[in-house]
């Protein structure tokens, strides 16, 4: 198996970043990797990049890393290209949640208006989602995009549509959920299986089990008697 070359823009993120790495050290077939950090951000770009080396470094797995401020000298030779960027800053995404907030908008009830796929940036994020993959249709255009970053059911879609012969492919950790679920059940998580299909961000909770027995009713008998105190807390908090 050639060794893989992964090209992450956004890499600046170091939250993404070392989930990513984290990722890629428990899958020994990608020993080896070539793992290519890119980010307009130089100084975000050095502490990523450095606590990831350091990372792969310590568990003992074999990764060449690169990093680059050029987004054309990342997708070189790419065979899968990870999008994390958020071209808007985060100024700007808070700025608009502050101004969300004081019309009544919450976390939950109002996604469009409060959650990390706000519609006030989402023309700069559309725009550079043309913009790279035009590049990787150019430079390296067998190689898989994958698209993490926001918004992605959008972004997928819109360009799937304009980018035809396009690779690419939306990734979200949603099914996440299930564990917050079971924290407030008060069900060891290392006793559930579940099953969570869907299209990135929209996805369905379709089979639930505890110790091999359903743990729908749970579920339901929670939403029935504490559901509604539990999102009062919640809101208060928010």
């Amino acid at each position: 198996m050639k060794n893989i070359k992964i090209s992450l823009i956004g890499a600046g993120s170091g939250c993404f970043s070392l989930s990513l790495i984290k990722d890629i050290c428990l899958t020994p077939n990608l020993a080896g990797s070539t793992i290519s950090f890119m980010d307009i951000n130089e100084e975000r770009l050095d502490a990523s990049h450095a606590l990831c080396v350091r990372y792969a470094q310590e568990l003992g797995m074999e990764l060449n890393f690169e990093k680059t401020l050029s987004r054309e000298e990342s997708l070189q030779g790419a065979d899968f290209v990870i999008n994390t960027a958020l071209t808007a800053p985060h100024e700007r995404l808070r700025e608009g949640w502050e101004i969300a907030k004081r019309y009544g908008f919450d976390f939950g009830g109002s996604y469009h208006i409060m959650y990390d796929e706000a519609f006030w940036i989402n023309y700069y994020q559309l725009r550079f989602f043309e913009s790279l993959t035009e590049d990787i249709l150019r430079i390296c255009p067998d190689a898989w995009h994958l698209m993490v970053a926001n918004p992605v059911i959008t972004g997928v879609t819109h360009v799937k549509r304009k980018y035809p012969k396009a690779k690419i492919v939306g990734l979200c950790h949603g099914y996440n959920a299930i564990f917050g679920v079971a924290d407030i059940l008060g069900l060891d998580k290392e006793h559930i299986t579940y099953e969570i299909p869907g299209v990135n961000h929209f996805v369905f909770l379709s089979e639930f089990y505890y110790k091999g027995e359903n743990a729908f009713p749970i579920l339901d008998k929670w939403i029935e008697e504490k559901s509604e105190e539990h999102w009062k807390k919640t809101n208060q908090m928010l």
